[in-house]
């Protein structure tokens, strides 16, 4: 979904998640929603609660809400150690635009040859302990990554076109590229390599080097092996050539 680049990063969320949620509001599955601090809005608390979301939001900390961790912000006594000191608590808090308190869950978080701690909150509906609620959180990271990939694999922020939807329909286009290299990675790659990214994919793989040889009766590619040995490359081929559509009823 595409929006004006001058638009708060939350801008029309309720457009954004509502296909989302009617697409999983059937079916008697468990539904979680995890999002960073542009989403730390009552009305977004809401609308996940009456759709029987749980979710876990980063939320800005503030005075009232650091006062309830001030007992963790004492640095720890002795020698830090090379592992981070981590401590988690737990408390109910409401701002002043929330219609009733709410759980947040802190993480504090202490490094060597930091003079101050890293502090985060998240504000949450979720009853596991706030180590299992952080580390939920954190799986943000994870679909952060994919979106990295994909500005750095397929240059979808490249969106130069001078009409909106033409930018619109740009991106679905670099999007639909991204899952079909994904389907290539997950589907044809051997395990020895299914690590790889779509970058390493299009530098290894599909910019491979190659010299044509022509004869009268055959045409040979000579491709270098330096970075796809024959093997692997053969093993490729033969899972992409299992991948056959099956015959239509």
């Amino acid at each position: 979904m595409l929006r004006p680049g001058q638009v708060h990063s939350a801008h029309d969320w309720k457009e954004l998640l509502e296909p989302v949620v009617v697409r999983y509001r059937e079916g008697g599955l468990r539904k979680y929603l995890r999002a960073d601090a542009a989403f730390a809005n009552p009305e977004v608390y809401q609308y996940l609660e009456q759709e029987g979301f749980r979710y876990a939001i980063r939320l800005p900390g503030n005075e009232v809400i650091y006062r309830k961790i001030d007992h963790l912000l004492t640095r720890p006594v002795g020698r830090p150690p090379k592992k981070p000191i981590i401590f988690y608590h737990d408390f109910r808090y409401q701002a002043g635009s929330w219609e009733r308190p709410r759980r947040v869950v802190a993480k504090v978080e202490w490094r060597q040859g930091e003079l101050f701690p890293r502090v985060s909150f998240v504000v949450t509906n979720m009853s596991a302990k706030s180590q299992r609620v952080v580390r939920f959180y954190k799986g943000r990271g994870t679909a952060e990554g994919w979106i990295k990939e994909g500005k750095y694999a397929l240059n979808w922020t490249r969106l130069s076109c001078h009409r909106f939807r033409a930018n619109q329909v740009r991106l679905a286009l670099f999007v639909l590229a991204y899952n079909l290299g994904n389907f290539l990675r997950r589907l044809a790659l051997p395990r020895a390599v299914r690590h790889w990214s779509l970058r390493s994919l299009q530098a290894k793989l599909l910019k491979i080097g190659a010299k044509v040889v022509t004869h009268s009766r055959r045409m040979i590619f000579q491709m270098a092996e330096v970075a796809v040995p024959r093997m692997l490359f053969e093993a490729i081929l033969k899972r992409i050539g299992e991948l056959a559509p099956a015959a239509a009823a």
